[in-house]
């Protein structure tokens, strides 16, 4: 069981939805929170699973690292290594689809007890405006303690084109290598 999930006493938890464990290490500098996996990503059991999602070409972009030519366990391995950590603020919830509307009962993660286990941590994305909106509820003041970046998110359900996700996403790399 993955300490930073909530216990699961609801009897009815097979029909929620469930985040994945983080990928995070001691070297974690950077931290992107997601809100909940999509329907894809759930079925494969990977990060930004949806090959319309645009979240490996815009961190092959602030990495400088050709992620999506590399197969899953690599790329978060090439994250790691540039110590870029993964997550989500929502543990479980409940979710027709994969439009982040659409959760419902949703059960946040222990954002604050993971931060604590990383000792290098300056900043915190957020992956989207419903990320922001929980992980910044979730973390209070602790928030305080590391840059925030509100990303626009990386979902093809937000359409903004692609260059001006990719200039904030790019901010990321000011925090690369400090």
């Amino acid at each position: 069981m993955n300490e930073f999930l909530p216990s699961m006493a609801d009897p009815d938890a097979a029909a929620l939805k469930r985040c994945f464990a983080p990928v995070a290490d001691t070297n974690t500098r950077i931290l992107i929170l997601g809100s909940l996996p999509g329907e894809r990503s759930l079925a494969q059991q990977q990060y930004y699973g949806n090959r319309q999602n645009r979240f490996w070409t815009l961190m092959s972009e602030v990495t400088g690292v050709d992620l999506v030519a590399l197969d899953y366990d690599a790329r978060l391995q090439a994250l790691l290594a540039h110590g870029i950590g993964l997550w989500d603020v929502v543990a479980q919830a409940r979710r027709e689809g994969s439009l982040d509307s659409q959760i419902r009962g949703q059960v946040g993660n222990d954002l604050v007890g993971l931060l604590e286990s990383l000792p290098q941590l300056a900043t915190i994305a957020f992956n989207g405006a419903t990320a922001a909106r929980l992980g910044m509820k979730a973390l209070g003041e602790h928030a305080r303690r590391y840059r925030i970046v509100s990303l626009p998110s990386s979902s093809p359900a937000y359409t903004a084109p692609y260059m001006e996700k990719l200039i904030v996403w790019k901010t990321l790399r000011d925090d690369l290598f400090k």
